[in-house]
């Protein structure tokens, strides 16, 4: 299979995984036309659409493309702020498409009913975790922004990140204030620049780098418990208070 970014609007990603006979997996198409545009310039078309949450800039092409490829199924969590859903599908659960087993995590957070999918070789991780950072608590709470990336971080090391956003660069600004000594981390924010420079994407990236990298992944760490004590003046009482203090500290976070 061979895994494509579609850059669209300003930072978003759609990820395709495309097989050997031009059928293709398509994962949150927020906007149609980067992906006809692709499928056409590389002859490819869409076999299956899996959408971790409801988002417009993750769903919003789903339609166009329904319109384009009758009979295309779509996978969604099951929200009926999704409405072009062809299956509805939860924690624990599987899709088969394209000789793929795909598996479905539960990863409330950034909305209550957000998905991720994996392969054996890729996590699609929506707005869940991006590289070096993890989505906004806009529905969820913090115990469960917890759970939901402790389940990401207890997957296979070797899988390759996808997600839906190019923010690698400014949550690297962000993680070095936080964790200044990681080595890892000053690699990865190097690498990173790099990659801009040279307009590629720092996507996809191994799990693993994101556990030796990601603060919102390292939050059972000394290095993490007291960067973010600093931060609040107080003691941390337990993980939650740390990656609540993150998540807080993050969105005030101002370079």
């Amino acid at each position: 299979m061979r895994l494509t970014a579609l850059p669209a609007f300003a930072d978003n990603y759609i990820w395709a995984l495309v097989d050997s006979e031009g059928r293709a997996i398509v994962v949150d198409p927020g906007d149609a036309a980067p992906v006809l545009a692709a499928a056409a310039q590389q002859n490819w078309a869409p076999h299956t659409i899996l959408l971790t949450h409801h988002h417009d800039d993750h769903i919003g092409g789903v339609a166009a493309l329904q319109a384009r490829y009758p009979g295309l199924e779509v996978v969604a969590p099951a929200d009926p702020r999704i409405p072009h859903a062809t299956r509805r599908i939860g924690e624990g659960e599987q899709v088969q498409a394209l000789g793929l087993e795909i598996d479905v995590v539960s990863v409330p957070g950034h909305t209550r009913s957000h998905i991720a999918f994996h392969t054996a070789e890729h996590l699609f991780s929506g707005d869940a975790l991006f590289s070096l950072g993890c989505g906004r608590m806009f529905e969820g709470t913090p115990p469960q922004l917890l759970a939901s990336l402790q389940k990401l971080a207890s997957l296979p090391p070797h899988l390759l990140l996808c997600c839906g956003h190019e923010y690698t660069v400014s949550n690297a600004v962000f993680a070095r204030h936080v964790d200044p000594a990681n080595a890892a981390l000053a690699r990865r924010q190097e690498e990173a620049l790099a990659m801009r420079r040279d307009e590629r994407p720092t996507l996809p990236v191994s799990l693993a780098s994101e556990l030796e990298c990601n603060p919102f992944l390292r939050t059972d760490t000394l290095e993490i418990r007291a960067a973010v004590s600093a931060h609040l003046g107080r003691p941390v009482t337990d993980e939650v208070d740390v990656l609540a203090g993150l998540r807080g500290w993050k969105d005030g976070f101002r370079t």
